[in-house]
């Protein structure tokens, strides 16, 4: 890396020497073990009364030269920045410079209240906690990544006779081997798919392998060896397992070789069933590898990055490429300041990426960026293995970074699109209902119900961007006063819980302030905790009971609530809009802000349905037995394997439940007494 060179990050201008990320975020929180060893420096002790420049300029005097990670706070202790740096005394003497800032840069400085380090042996370790802090933090001021959905993978189980081959998302808890990341659950479901003919692996649940005794139609079709009846002997079985291994490993070459090979053998054997049966897996095979739509040959194994920056948003594509396979794609759309190029928040976004995801061998991208070789290092020292981040010059690794850069154009411009149309969406709502300032969050309501049963509340959220659905929230109605079936009950529980709980946590709004904000960019503010406005699926009964509550916790005059009831007939397009201090009105059947608002009510329509569906199929498959406390699941399972159904262990006597496993005086007592209340 050249020295000396002045760079900008974010409006602050240091030597290249001491480049630090700025990269995306989460909650605070000891070092993860999976982190190298870190010493943890003790916070800095506070400088009451000084913030800003004169804060800062305090803790340099006592900062080392050594490298480390600093968070900066504000007043209410929340975190504004998360930074490493090589020399935590160099870097952070940039902001007490107080010259050549950005706008954003020098609010955040200002806003400064205080300071946190943490110094590390190595900058490759710093960088590492760094993207772990801002990913559990989520700092206002730096790249957000803004990943709310984690990546699905494939999982061939460990903990069987019979390994089996799935989908798989969330904590890997299960022993086996993971595969992946795939881009969506599509792509794994294809890829399974194919493996099932190539290698012939169960995808059975463990419950159906283990009650099998006869293969099933998986078998018949030639989707499955049938290891659950012994139609292959354990250890073809293995065989079979480690090939479709060595096949997502990257190793899929050879393990054509090998199939081709015993095809041919099994030929020159006059064993023509055999040798079929190896070309259909090899033709499996060849499927997986030629039906994705971009398939280098020359790739087998790495993931591909480019970055288009054009209007103030950056647009990160990536596509993932294993075994020599399209696993799909995904676009990113990083919070970041207007000011960096694209370079610069590509350079930020890749730590915060594989901060919990596996590396591949090798990285491409479409830009050059100023952390390379360090990056490089810091992946290759987690994953425990080279990881090379290359800038393809020429050839076909060039020529697949520039069909990545055009996808990742097409998907900026279409985010432009519905981001301009959105905007304009939500200054039409604002004049409709004339409200005095844009609505920067919606908050739309529904309930769900079947006569009265499994009643859930739904909440969605919308904003600037569209549907915030980490902000999504379902509300179980819980009150045994209320009626089944009365709607204006439950929405007096739902608005209750709601603002009760957000006054609690956030206080009231201030909508001064807020005003005051007017001329700030919109991407520079956090999400607001309080709705602007909420929207209620129901007509004047709804919005009654609603004004009612509101009126009760005193905030009527920091929300707007509208009602949306349904036209005549129920039909879409007539429906009637009910506000305070206005008469109920219709907008034209064509009006832009009708369809906007059809939308919002939808999609809170089908959050509700689902939460509602959700909690009446746990309570159509809830045991009796769940409900008695001391009886775990393996007990659970020795009574009704015994017994056969929950209503026979009802019916059961004392000395009938101790015959059972597990099963002593006291707990048959106590599952005895459950059932019959007059017991003594």
């Amino acid at each position: 890396m050249t020295t000396g060179r002045p760079v900008q990050d974010g409006g602050i201008l240091y030597d290249e020497t001491e480049r630090d990320d700025e990269d995306e975020v989460a909650e605070a929180s000891p070092a993860p073990a999976s982190l190298p060893a870190i010493e943890w420096s003790e916070t800095i002790e506070r400088n009451e009364g000084l913030r800003g420049t004169e804060l800062i300029q305090a803790f340099v005097k006592r900062l080392p030269n050594s490298p480390g990670v600093y968070r900066m706070f504000n007043e209410a202790g929340d975190v504004l920045y998360v930074g490493k740096a090589r020399s935590l005394k160099k870097r952070v003497n940039n902001y007490a410079l107080g010259r050549g800032h950005s706008n954003r840069i020098g609010r955040m400085i200002r806003e400064t209240a205080n300071m946190e380090f943490v110094t590390t042996r190595t900058e490759t370790e710093a960088l590492l906690l760094e993207a772990n802090l801002i990913k559990r933090l989520r700092p206002r001021f730096n790249v957000q990544l803004r990943d709310d959905k984690s990546f699905p993978y494939i999982l061939v189980t460990a903990d069987t006779r019979a390994p089996a081959i799935f989908k798989h998302r969330g904590a890997r808890s299960r022993k086996g081997a993971y595969f992946g990341p795939f881009a969506s659950a599509g792509a794994v479901g294809r890829t399974i798919n194919s493996l099932q003919r190539a290698f012939l692996l169960r995808t059975c649940t463990d419950s159906v392998f283990e009650s099998r005794t006869r293969p099933c139609l998986l078998y018949q079709i030639k989707r499955c060896s049938a290891p659950c009846t012994h139609e292959i002997s354990d250890e073809g079985y293995g065989e079979l397992v480690a090939e479709a291994k060595d096949f997502l490993s990257g190793k899929s070459q050879n393990v054509k070789g090998q199939i081709a090979a015993a095809m041919n053998e099994a030929a020159e054997d006059l064993d023509f069933e055999r040798a079929a049966v190896y070309r259909d897996r090899l033709a499996a095979l060849s499927h997986v590898q030629s039906h994705q739509g971009i398939n280098p040959a020359g790739v087998e194994e790495a993931d591909v990055f480019a970055v288009h920056h054009e209007g103030g948003i950056s647009c990160i594509q990536v596509f993932f490429f294993r075994t020599g396979q399209n696993w799909g794609n995904r676009a990113y759309f990083p919070k970041a300041d207007p000011q960096l190029s694209g370079a610069e928040v590509l350079n930020a976004f890749l730590a915060q990426f594989y901060d919990d995801k596996p590396c591949p061998r090798q990285i491409l991208l479409s830009e050059k960026i100023d952390e390379l070789e360090l990056l490089s290092e810091a992946l290759s020292e987690k994953s425990g293995h080279r990881v090379a981040i290359l800038v393809p010059q020429r050839g076909e690794k060039k020529d697949l970074t520039d069909q990545v850069l055009q996808n990742a154009r097409e998907a900026h411009g279409r985010k432009l699109a519905e981001t301009a149309s959105q905007s304009r969406l939500l200054e039409g709502f604002a004049e409709t209902f004339k409200l005095a300032t844009v609505p920067r969050r919606i908050e739309i309501y529904d309930n769900s119900h079947i006569m009265g049963t499994n009643a859930v509340g739904g909440m969605v959220v919308a904003g600037p961007e569209g549907f915030v659905k980490g902000q999504y929230r379902k509300f179980n109605i819980k009150s045994t006063e209320i009626t089944p079936g009365d709607d204006f009950g439950m929405m007096r529980e739902v608005m209750t819980r709601r603002f009760s709980r957000l006054i609690k946590e956030e206080g009231l709004p201030d909508r001064s302030a807020e005003a005051a904000q007017a001329g700030v960019d919109a991407a520079d503010l956090p999400f607001p905790a309080w709705p602007d406005v909420i929207l209620i699926d129901g007509g004047q009964g709804q919005m009654t009971a609603v004004r009612a509550i509101l009126a009760e916790l005193g905030i009527t005059d920091h929300v707007v609530a509208i009602g949306v009831a349904k036209g005549a007939d129920r039909e879409a397009g007539r429906e009637r809009f009910f506000t305070s201090g206005t008469p109920d009105f219709s907008l034209p059947p064509r009006d832009p802000v009708l369809y906007f608002i059809q939308r919002l009510r939808d999609e809170a329509h089908r959050f509700a349905i689902g939460s509602h569906r959700a909690r009446r199929k746990k309570e159509m498959v809830k045991n009796p037995l769940d409900e008695i406390a001391g009886i775990g699941p393996t007990r659970k399972r020795a009574l009704l394997q015994h017994f056969g159904t929950a209503k026979a262990v009802s019916r059961a006597g004392i000395s009938d439940l101790m015959a059972v496993e597990g099963i002593s005086e006291s707990v048959a007592r106590l599952v005895y007494n459950h059932f019959h209340e007059d017991a003594r």
